[in-house]
């Protein structure tokens, strides 16, 4: 296995079992241009996921409180990026089909009762900002562009609380031995997935 190059405590934070391949952060940064508007519609999807997880479960108060103002963050975000395209004469491209959360969402329960359908709703939310989290921190230290590394050093830290919030929330509402022993099995299941998926320099997962 490569040498993820991350610290233990960031492991031990983010939970993730498999760190992502070195040679990732080498081909985002030969495609700029591709790795910035593939960020964009990462953030723009993040903000449509909280707000379709508001109106599924209006009626858990502590959840619509949370989620409403990551909705705001995350708009920001994708607002953010687009100007950094602009700064640099770079277009926004169309967007691509994201195989890593098709992946994610075909582990999720879709029969059962609402708490499980929930529980692995705001685990995928959790893994997604986890994992964007690590790669955010790679950008952050592996880009030749300084500036861009502290841009994606202040996306990083900003994902890394996100990641831990949609688990408070999975915890408020689910009992947490369940919540553990089920993130466990995301954990496998998501290292599995960036095992087998192609390393590709023009995205974000």
């Amino acid at each position: 296995m490569f040498e993820d190059g991350l610290s233990e405590d960031t492991r031990n934070i983010l939970g993730l079992q498999l760190p992502t391949d070195p040679r990732w952060v080498d081909l985002a940064g030969k495609s700029i241009q591709e790795i910035l508007t593939d960020h964009a519609y990462c953030e723009q999807k993040a903000a449509t996921s909280c707000i379709s997880l508001i109106q599924r479960y209006s009626e858990r108060e502590k959840l619509v409180k949370e989620l409403a103002p990551i909705v705001t963050e995350e708009w920001g975000h994708f607002r953010l990026v687009l100007q950094e395209l602009e700064k640099r004469n770079l277009k926004l491209g169309k967007q691509r089909k994201d195989n890593y959360v098709n992946k994610l969402i075909d582990f999720q329960k879709k029969g059962g009762g609402i708490e499980d359908r929930m529980l692995d709703q705001l685990l995928t939310m959790a893994l997604i900002e986890a994992r964007s989290c690590e790669r955010f921190k790679r950008l952050s230290e592996g880009l030749n562009d300084e500036y861009l590394r502290n841009f994606y050093r202040r996306f990083m830290e900003s994902e890394a609380g996100h990641y831990t919030l949609f688990i408070e929330l999975a915890e408020t509402y689910v009992d947490k031995e369940k919540v553990r022993k089920r993130w466990a099995e995301w954990l496998v299941y998501e290292a599995g997935v960036i095992n087998h998926l192609e390393v590709r320099g023009d995205r974000i997962h």
